[in-house]
């Protein structure tokens, strides 16, 4: 019998390219994911999708069934969406802050996508406050903090996003940008250029310089995404960004980007939210939405 989790597979598959990535998507492991398309195959009586290409190749009856869950399943949602307000729980109020500079690129289509669905649910990114964004969420001021740094708070849960690598940007022209990664040391002689945030909530210090008790020669800071780029694509420094971030500049050939370290420096993205508001309806959907805006638009994710 056909089931709405096939349905979700298929289309975590096609959208991932591979069991592994497609069984972390689902939260399966890869044996049991493979058991589930099998049970499925047998019983179509025809097999889904091409073993061993990448990205995956489907058969006419995957191909098919990807059409009807493209069909059912955002009806699905908006059924789900729907009986949530018929029983009275649309009411909220999704106040948030954002510690991340380049989030704006996956987090403004979750907003515009979330007030599409859910009108009644107060919407805000609050300015002008000077005060850390956590503890406000913990004295309810906010309602969602999107966080890299998870602070013990008493009644804070840590929603888990996406996992992401941070790679360091350099110029063409620069002596590191044909290496496929970099050591700290490399650093020590450079003029590194970050967000204006303090230095404990950059990966690039607490993950990699920090470590190795490595300071680079000087520190630059810069408001946008894109005076940084136009400054390493200058070389008048370097600068360690999230891999989703420097996408576009990638693809232009702008500047070039090498990994920290031989294993690379992975982190987790995460929505804070206060307990009491977690198993809000309109909650678990603001999250849900974000996760799937994020692995549409964004490259080189991971599922956390």
């Amino acid at each position: 019998m056909l089931e709405l989790r096939h349905l979700r597979t298929l289309i975590a598959l096609r959208d991932a390219g591979s069991l592994v990535e497609a069984a972390e998507r689902v939260h399966l492991t890869q044996s049991a994911l493979s058991h589930q398309i099998k049970d499925l195959e047998e019983r179509l009586g025809s097999p889904l999708f091409e073993r061993k290409t990448r990205p995956v190749t489907f058969t006419r009856a995957g191909q098919r069934l990807l059409e009807l869950a493209e069909q059912v399943l955002p009806q699905v949602r908006m059924a789900e969406r729907d009986l949530a307000r018929l029983a009275g729980n649309e009411q909220g109020r999704l106040h948030m802050a954002i510690e991340c500079h380049s989030c704006f690129q996956w987090l403004m289509p979750t907003m515009d996508h979330f007030r599409d669905h859910w009108p009644e649910v107060e919407v805000d990114i609050p300015g002008g406050h000077h005060f850390e964004p956590l503890d406000a969420l913990a004295r309810e001021q906010l309602d969602l903090v999107i966080t890299a740094d998870p602070q013990p708070l008493p009644g804070v849960y840590y929603d888990p996003l996406f996992r992401y690598e941070g790679l360091l940007a350099v110029s063409r022209q620069h002596e590191l940008a044909n290496q496929s990664w970099v050591t700290p040391q490399a650093l020590a002689e450079e003029t590194l250029i970050t967000y204006p945030v303090e230095h404990a909530r950059l990966d690039v210090f607490t993950q990699f310089l920090d470590p190795a008790r490595v300071r680079p020669r000087e520190v630059r800071t810069a408001e946008l995404t894109i005076m940084m780029m136009q400054l390493v694509a200058s070389g008048r420094g370097v600068c360690a960004l999230p891999n989703w971030a420097l996408t576009e500049y990638l693809e232009r050939d702008y500047v070039k980007a090498v990994a920290l370290g031989e294993s690379g420096v992975w982190s987790t993205l995460f929505a804070a939210i206060r307990e009491d508001t977690r198993s809000a309806p309109w909650m678990e959907d603001f999250l849900r939405t974000a996760r799937e805006t994020s692995f549409a638009v964004l490259e080189g994710i991971k599922p956390a």
